[in-house]
């Protein structure tokens, strides 16, 4: 039908979904067909979009002076188009490529250019990703107390608007922070939120392929409990936090090990003794049961274990 408009907005689509499956070269490819298209047609709107895209891929193969090149070329068009969602969008893209490339002053302040447009547009998740970004910068610059301000800005948003994986990344961001200030118990309470936030997330992604490749992108909180609860036992021998450690990395190494039979395509039940089998579904019947007493126990805030959960550190919330 000669409808190059639509062509290039369904090449971009495309796109989008081989870059969220992680296929980049495919996704590169569509959005390099898609860019002159919108081009011809004069959509600096939809050529703004895909140049930012373009960069995005570009970002993900580790080629960050080209992501720059092409989030520096977007910028302008959803400037001069009045895009301001898309501004700030490109906005936080820059920034993350300056920050990667050390240039943390470079970084700040592309975030705070984009920090009022998402507040202007109303996109409060967006926001909250600006606000951790934000700290996370000046965490990095040593400054800490600035950074806390910052992540405890973000934090409420996240939990206001659902965005529980972005509640994870916070309340870790939080943790390392304390961390880092010598308050280990604080740091231990908000790593243990974040992990079960984690946890929720990993156990509702109906493929156990996907739940494998979530859990290799979340691994190193989990590093970080371990570290986190061996300096804990240094300073208080007699709480148990070694064993604590121990069953942590025992549970992160099982999963590994599933995951190298999974790629491998080996099924672990094959020629199984039935007496065996019976046994595991046995013991997976009473796990179940024992996870959702844990979880009415934790949920119902009369019982004991709730309010020795209270008294734990809490995250702070501004």
């Amino acid at each position: 039908m000669g409808d190059r408009r639509g062509e290039a907005t369904t090449l971009t689509n495309i796109g989008a979904v081989y870059d969220d499956l992680g296929e980049k070269q495919e996704a590169l490819d569509y959005y390099q067909q898609a860019l002159p298209l919108f081009r011809a047609v004069g959509d600096r709107r939809g050529e703004a979009i895909t140049l930012n895209n373009i960069g995005l891929v570009y970002s993900a193969l580790g080629d960050k002076q080209q992501a720059l090149d092409y989030y520096q070329q977007a910028l302008p068009l959803s400037r001069g188009v009045g895009d301001r969602s898309g501004e700030a969008v490109t906005l936080n893209n820059i920034g993350g490529v300056y920050s990667v490339l050390g240039e943390k002053q470079q970084a700040l302040d592309y975030y705070q250019q984009a920090l009022p447009l998402r507040r202007a547009v109303g996109d409060r998740s967006a926001e909250a990703t600006t606000l951790n970004n934000i700290g996370r910068i000046y965490d990095d610059l040593e400054e800490k107390q600035e950074a806390l301000d910052y992540y405890q800005q973000a934090l409420p948003l996240r939990r206001a608007v659902g965005e529980r994986s972005g509640e994870a990344t916070t309340l870790g961001n939080i943790a390392s922070l304390e961390k880092s200030r010598g308050d280990l118990q604080t740091a231990l309470s908000l790593v243990e939120q974040s992990i079960e936030i984690l946890e929720d997330l990993r156990t509702n992604i109906a493929s156990k392929e996907l739940r494998q490749t979530y859990f290799s992108t979340v691994q190193f909180y989990y590093e970080f409990y371990i570290d986190l609860l061996m300096e804990l036992h240094q300073e208080e021998p007699s709480r148990g936090y070694d064993k604590q450690a121990f069953k942590a990395s025992e549970k992160s190494r099982a999963r590994v090990l599933l995951e190298l039979l999974t790629e491998s395509n080996t099924d672990i039940n094959a020629n199984i003794d039935p007496a065996l089998q019976q046994r595991e579904t046995e013991l997976t019947q009473r796990l179940n049961q024992t996870e959702q007493q844990r979880i009415a126990t934790f949920d119902n805030p009369a019982s004991t274990n709730a309010q020795k959960k209270n008294n734990m550190p809490k995250a702070i919330v501004s």
